[in-house]
């Protein structure tokens, strides 16, 4: 066994460690964490069948963004654990059969696929990068519909920051003009005050015993 197989055959079971920790594991952020895991080891396992393109893009797309985004999401979130685990080991089997056929007819495909790949093909890939080769196909044949694509994608940002960026009636805002049209002079004023005298203490309340003899004089009077 080369250097090779052994990397690949390390990758594979960290991959499907973390895969089936995603499943099991109690903590929402853990289970996030091992998924994160999971893609960076089956990028890895790209980079070895020379999918440099396709391993570049899960790192990129996945672990840099939208990974992290749920990382987020899940750590700001209030979630219940145990009611989220109710009829977890029930549905379990139903859940194993589903993967197993999955697995079973994507192998089936991916492994005719390669069957029916000439040899003279597979030599000629091994040594022309694929993402050349993909980079040169997209720019060349399918130009237009990528530049659709990005105008699409640029189209739909600029409507979810319009519609994010609505006015509302609550919010507190100045305008640009009226800030850049303000002078020094009117930023502050000078008020003439009277000077300012030193506090006098106040006269103490008479007591109920010296307050008695002259309320009893005024009614004498």
């Amino acid at each position: 066994m080369d250097v090779k197989t052994g990397f690949f055959y390390l990758f594979s079971v960290v991959l499907l460690f973390a895969a089936f920790r995603v499943i099991t594991a109690r903590n929402p952020v853990h289970a996030v964490l091992y998924l994160m895991l999971a893609f960076s080891q089956a990028s890895a396992v790209w980079l070895l069948l020379r999918a440099e393109f396709l391993a570049i893009v899960l790192v990129l797309v996945y672990l840099g963004a939208v990974m992290v985004l749920f990382l987020f999401v899940v750590m700001m979130l209030d979630l219940n654990i145990d009611s989220l685990r109710q009829g977890f080991w029930k549905h379990f089997p139903l859940a194993a059969l589903v993967g197993v056929v999955i697995a079973l007819e994507m192998a089936y495909v991916l492994m005719g696929g390669f069957r029916q790949l000439p040899a003279a093909a597979q030599a000629a890939a091994s040594q022309v990068s694929n993402t050349k080769a993909l980079g040169i196909l997209l720019y060349t044949e399918y130009l237009y519909p990528v530049q659709i694509a990005a105008v699409i994608l640029v189209v739909a940002m600029i409507a979810a920051i319009a519609l994010t960026l609505r006015a509302r009636k609550d919010t507190k805002f100045v305008h640009v003009d009226d800030q850049v049209k303000v002078k020094a002079r009117d930023r502050m004023a000078l008020v003439k005050l009277a000077a300012t005298q030193p506090p006098q203490a106040p006269a103490s309340p008479a007591t109920p015993a010296e307050g008695a003899p002259a309320a009893a004089a005024e009614k004498k009077a």
